[in-house]
């Protein structure tokens, strides 16, 4: 997902917010909890992000759902400020860069992993404490499987890869050996 300069600097709001108020894990899990709750009524999605709704009324939903989730004041400020702004279209990004802002602030990163073939526990351990020993934070794992890497796995973490699939070995032998080295 790609986040805009806006979803950006409502996200870093957010977050000094919870960072003042030590609530920035409180505030994580009440973010997912409406994240869950857009994606499984699409009826209550859709009225809180489309336009042709008056603000009032907007508001209005958005006010009962708080109440029901019992959400904190933080976020309920947040949320009818980002309606007023006509920002709430941008909740997917904001949570994204909110996320990644605690994250950051609590020493974690988050790898994407590829690799051959699932991976045991013992693997997962193992990836996980060497992509911390490289990176010097705290490694969070989101592995997939590509049967077409042949084996080994690639790893990247923001834009730096580590690629050790053995489709990658093989293509570098081939050059080496068609350049005659």
């Amino acid at each position: 997902m790609r986040s805009s300069a806006a979803a950006r600097r409502y996200a870093r709001a957010l977050f000094g917010l919870a960072r003042e108020t030590d609530a920035i894990v409180q505030i994580r899990g009440e973010l997912a909890q409406i994240a869950s709750l857009f994606e499984s009524d699409p009826a209550l999605h859709n009225a809180l992000f489309r336009p042709l709704h008056p603000v009032a009324e907007r508001r209005a939903v958005l006010r009962s759902v708080c109440e029901r989730l019992s959400l904190s004041v933080i976020v309920r400020n947040f949320f009818a400020y980002a309606i007023d702004q006509r920002r709430l279209v941008d909740f997917d990004a904001i949570r994204a860069e909110f996320e990644a802002l605690a994250d950051a602030a609590a020493g974690l990163v988050k790898a994407r992993v590829t690799a051959a073939a699932p991976l045991d526990d013992a693997q997962r351990a193992r990836l996980q404490s060497a992509l911390a020993a490289r990176t010097g934070r705290n490694v969070e794992l989101d592995i997939a499987v590509d049967p077409s890497l042949i084996g080994g796995v690639v790893a990247s973490i923001g834009n730096v890869v580590f690629d050790g699939s053995l489709r990658t070995q093989l293509s570098q032998l081939r050059d080496t050996l068609s350049r005659g080295q």
